[in-house]
């Protein structure tokens, strides 16, 4: 037993010593294996030094740390290790035969990332390779294999009804247990006991359906029990939960619209055209856009225009901002699911400030998906801008634009609600209550309703004089007062 004290100092320092091994090119694998042998067994022999050290106590300052270590002798093979340090691990291996190496080398790992996995592995095949790798053939091979090979016997044969080995019992509740459960169960009445106690299969599902249990059963039980068609054969709740039959829809017919034909109309400020339908038509040029973009400022008559899906991009996308900013008569526009770029969009929706006709915008579904906070920033300050604009279709993803732009939308909606009633309260035609007596006229199928005349004579009114007096307003006119209201019925 020896003890060694060891001082260190605040900074502390380690010194690390590596390593390096240079593989000549001319080697053969033996002397490869010899060198990296003998290098694994001085890492060993390090290690082993290293690992038998034990901690006694430690006496701390501010300034110094103190250890003392208490180093047991360490033994490999029942000899020191200090034997061993003159001894030439070279030399040793030298010594050794390829049979003897061999074997040494499958009781070790080398331990080093640098070697083939063929190396370090201690399995050797010995068999000369039959050609290159075949996958399909060796899966072949494996699989013949394994249905060539019988299967183990089984120490108790299967038969059909038998339980072999030990049934599983559940084991028996604690007092605790018990109490708990029957703590938790609810007293329903006798009533509602006897009723659900006698009830059917199908009567508790239609009740599950009822009170919204929809993890309990399936659509199909479900949509029955509401529209009280019968619950399905075999679809208890022990029955196999089948898989709803797909509806077969027809496919929707192709958009048949004549490009050409409505270009010209537009052109032509056809009247009959209010509503144009590109939707889903491929292959449209670019120049047939532009055609129709440079003929919307001059229309005075379309007012829904539909390219959705048309392969619009950027390009002719700023021609129809263009139009859009000398347009006076266009109120929707919808152009989702195409190829248009974020700030393209901007310039749209800026567009739209000009003009001041678009009630509906839809552009969502565009070549990003997602805006940018930038871009979403930049349209919900122009939309606030815009006091014409009602819907707007645009996937935002940030709450602060969503929210400022639905309470500007709904503020337009309500303002455009306002005007639209002062509109019919200024429309609204105040007749005299003479006009009013000359224009009434009964329909007979009312005036046949009473089958016997009323049992008093209606009094004869004057004739009137061919100056007209002057007549009282009516009582539902607001301008009249409440106290000067003619007693005389209308």
């Amino acid at each position: 037993m020896g003890t060694v004290e060891e001082t260190y100092e605040s900074e502390v320092r380690r010194k690390v010593t590596r390593t390096s091994y240079k593989i000549q090119e001319d080697m053969t694998d033996e002397e490869v294996r010899r060198k990296l042998f003998a290098a694994y067994v001085r890492k060993a022999s390090m290690a082993g030094l290293n690992g038998v050290n034990g901690e006694n106590g430690r006496r701390t300052s501010s300034t110094t740390t103190t250890t003392t270590m208490t180093t047991q002798a360490a033994k490999l093979y029942g000899k020191d290790l200090s034997v061993y340090d003159d001894l030439d691990v070279d030399t040793l291996l030298s010594q050794l035969s390829p049979e003897e190496i061999s074997l040494l080398a499958k009781e070790v790992d080398p331990d080093d990332n640098l070697l083939p996995p063929s190396q370090r592995c201690s399995y050797e095949c010995e068999k000369e390779p039959t050609g290159p790798l075949d996958r399909k053939k060796l899966i072949e091979h494996i699989n013949k294999q394994a249905l060539e090979t019988p299967d183990r016997p089984e120490a108790k044969p299967f038969v059909a009804g038998v339980i072999r080995g030990k049934k599983w019992e559940p084991p028996e509740q604690s007092e605790k247990e018990r109490e708990a459960d029957e703590q938790i169960a609810i007293d329903m009445g006798d009533e509602y006991e006897h009723a659900l106690n006698d009830a059917t299969q199908e009567e508790i599902i239609d009740l599950a359906a009822i009170l919204g249990f929809h993890s309990m059963m399936n659509q199909d039980q479900y949509h029955a029990s509401l529209l009280n068609k019968g619950q399905p054969i075999g679809l208890g709740w022990d029955g196999v939960t089948k898989a709803t039959q797909p509806k077969a829809y027809p496919a929707e017919p192709p958009n048949l619209t004549d490009i050409d034909k409505t270009i010209r109309q537009v052109q032509e400020d056809d009247h009959t055209l209010t509503d144009l339908n590109w939707n889903n038509i491929k292959n449209i040029s670019d120049e047939k856009f532009e055609s129709l973009f440079e003929a919307l400022p001059e229309n005075t008559h379309l007012e829904v225009l539909n390219l959705t899906n048309v392969g619009l991009t950027d390009r002719v996308a700023l021609k129809l901002a263009e139009a859009l900013e000398r347009n006076q008569t266009l109120r929707v526009l919808n152009m989702e699911t195409n190829f248009v770029s974020p700030p393209v969009i901007v310039k749209i929706v800026k567009a739209l400030l000009k003009s001041r006709t678009i009630e509906e915008l839809r552009a969502a579904n565009q070549r990003s998906q997602v805006l940018g906070n930038k871009i979403e920033m930049e349209i919900t300050q122009l939309v606030e801008a815009n006091p014409s604009l009602l819907r707007l279709g645009l996937h935002l993803e940030y709450n602060d634009a969503r929210h400022r732009v639905a309470s500007h939308l709904q503020r337009n909606i309500d303002r455009r609600r306002r005007e639209i009633q002062e509109v019919r309260c200024a429309a609204t035609i105040r007749l005299p209550r003479a006009s009013l007596k000359q224009n009434i006229e009964v329909p007979e199928s009312i005036s046949s309703l009473s089958p016997s005349p009323s049992p008093q004579p209606l009094t004869p009114e004057p004739p009137m004089s061919e100056t007209p007096e002057p007549v009282a307003p009516l009582s539902s006119d607001p301008s009249y007062p409440a106290d000067e209201t003619p007693s005389e019925p209308i």
